[in-house]
């Protein structure tokens, strides 16, 4: 394959030459049929020529389908790991009104985490593998998610940041209402060996947004959340996700304080 040749260009001249192929097998078959019908009546010349025909198209059939075959010659194992694929979804998103970012080898559009798997030539959407890997048909199933409203128990998360929260100002010895940076909070969430793995910085940023957005800002025992950025946002502590507007949204810092929120 032609380094400059996408993935949507192999598949889309493949399925031309399957299209092909085809038109070849249904002429193959329409004369077939004649040929039955033809002995059902005993209409032997018609038999005959019909035979005769089926034979001929069986061989322009064959030679379609051979290049069919031919006309995919990606290495699609290649073309994952390569980071060409990855590189053709971001080009085309814009294309296909998508908002698409990459970020630590995950693909972010609102409100999915997409992450590709050369070694099964599958990608993950939210944890759940597809194997329909055409990039305009995997951008039409990104596109259509971010029509639906985003599954997300923000009361449920806003407690377990708190919890992560305390156990932070808990080990650091800080002021109960300290300020206490999100990545630190992550790290006590996924202490546990594969915890990492299981709850990615992606999802938990992710996550965020979506209780950013929610409301949701005030504990079971009435402590309210507040967000704080700071010089940090600057630094590797800034967590990153895309918001429903396709925009990049930065998080930094957290602290819950008795009170109303500010």
């Amino acid at each position: 394959m032609e380094s400059e040749t996408t993935f949507e260009a192999a598949l889309s001249l493949t399925q031309g030459k399957a299209e092909a192929a085809l038109k070849s097998a249904g002429s193959v078959t329409r004369e077939l049929r004649k040929a039955r019908a033809a002995a059902a009546n005993g209409q032997v010349r018609d038999l005959r020529r019909a035979l005769e025909a089926a034979v001929g198209l069986a061989g322009e059939l064959q030679a379609s389908a051979q290049q069919a075959r031919d006309s995919f010659d990606i290495d699609e194992t290649a073309y994952l790991a390569s980071g060409e694929y990855a590189k053709e979804l971001l080009a085309m998103a814009p294309e296909r009104g998508v908002s698409l970012y990459e970020e630590d080898e995950r693909l972010l559009s609102y409100p999915s985490i997409v992450r590709v798997l050369p070694g099964d030539s599958v990608v993950e959407i939210d944890r759940k593998r597809e194997r329909r890997l055409r990039p305009s048909v995997l951008l039409g199933l990104l596109a259509a998610v971010q029509q639906r409203p985003a599954r997300f128990r923000a009361e449920q998360f806003l407690e377990s940041l708190a919890a992560g929260y305390e156990l932070v100002v808990a080990r650091n010895g800080k002021k109960p209402d300290a300020v206490v940076r999100l990545v630190e909070i992550w790290d006590v969430l996924t202490l546990l060996p594969g915890q990492a793995r299981e709850y990615t910085r992606q999802e938990f940023s992710r996550d965020l947004y979506l209780l950013d957005q929610s409301g949701a800002a005030k504990t079971k025992d009435g402590r309210a959340l507040r967000w704080h950025a700071s010089s940090g946002t600057r630094s590797s502590g800034v967590l990153t996700t895309v918001a429903r507007t396709g925009q990049q949204q930065r998080y930094w810092g957290v602290s819950f304080a008795n009170g109303p929120e500010r």
